[in-house]
């Protein structure tokens, strides 16, 4: 995360019903900035931060109400525009940028046809103006592939059997795991060395055997993935920069 800023919440409040789910709009700065809320059964107090994309996300108590999450949010506009104010640029994917792919730099140039990686260059033809969708179709269809295939490769290692995979636009988390052993990454993993997948992918395939963070959990991971402390530092030293890819 960028920043945050956290409320604490009384103890004595009777459960709200579930409110939409739909993103809410945030006056700020002169904007309308989308507002994440996500609902959290051991959160406490309302936590805000504020992502590399410059989206802004309120975790709250699972017994607060929505109106509470937008006036806290409220509360904060002036300290969301000093936050927003100090983001990189986002990345450029168009002609003449360079961007990581499968960790290595890439330069991205104009071609014909569909979108293909040539050695170390994306070539993207169409229009201009649909270049960054293409580019994203292109990582994002990659990123399911490669990380789906790692998935059931790893899956088989501990005998445990993926019920679903799919590949979202998620700026909380690399990866998550459900009850019912869907797994579900962000694409942006693509970006990252081949390491730094293997260590999310593994993260969640022994969560299909463990569904918490104990010392046998953490041993699959280290069967899975021997290099997952390199892979942690990676993600702690440069995970942030992928957001900014969109």
């Amino acid at each position: 995360m960028f920043g945050s800023w956290f409320r604490k919440q009384p103890k004595s409040r009777k459960p709200k019903k579930r409110e939409t789910k739909s993103a809410p709009l945030l006056a700020v700065g002169g904007e309308m900035v989308a507002l994440s809320v996500r609902r959290s059964a051991r959160a406490r107090r309302f936590v805000m931060r504020i992502n590399p994309s410059g989206e802004v996300c309120v975790t709250m108590p699972a017994h607060a109400a929505l109106a509470e999450a937008l006036a806290f949010a409220r509360e904060q506009a002036g300290w969301i525009t000093s936050q927003r104010a100090r983001l990189p640029p986002p990345a450029r994917l168009a002609v003449g940028a360079m961007i990581p792919f499968l960790g290595l730099d890439h330069d991205i140039a104009l071609g014909t046809g569909p979108v293909r990686r040539e050695g170390q260059v994306i070539y993207v033809g169409g229009r201009p103006e649909h270049h960054a969708r293409r580019i994203t179709d292109f990582l994002r269809k990659t990123a399911r592939d490669q990380l789906s295939t790692r998935a059931q490769e790893l899956a088989a290692v501990l005998d445990v059997r993926v019920a679903r995979i799919t590949v979202r636009d998620t700026q909380s988390r690399w990866g998550s795991c459900s009850h019912a052993g869907a797994l579900s990454f962000s694409w942006r993993l693509i970006l990252a060395p081949d390491f730094v997948r293997d260590y999310v992918v593994a993260h969640e395939v022994a969560h299909l055997k463990e569904m918490n963070h104990s010392p046998r959990f953490w041993a699959h991971v280290e069967t899975l993935c021997p290099d997952r402390a390199r892979a942690q530092s990676w993600l702690k030293k440069h995970g942030r920069d992928l957001l900014r890819y969109s």
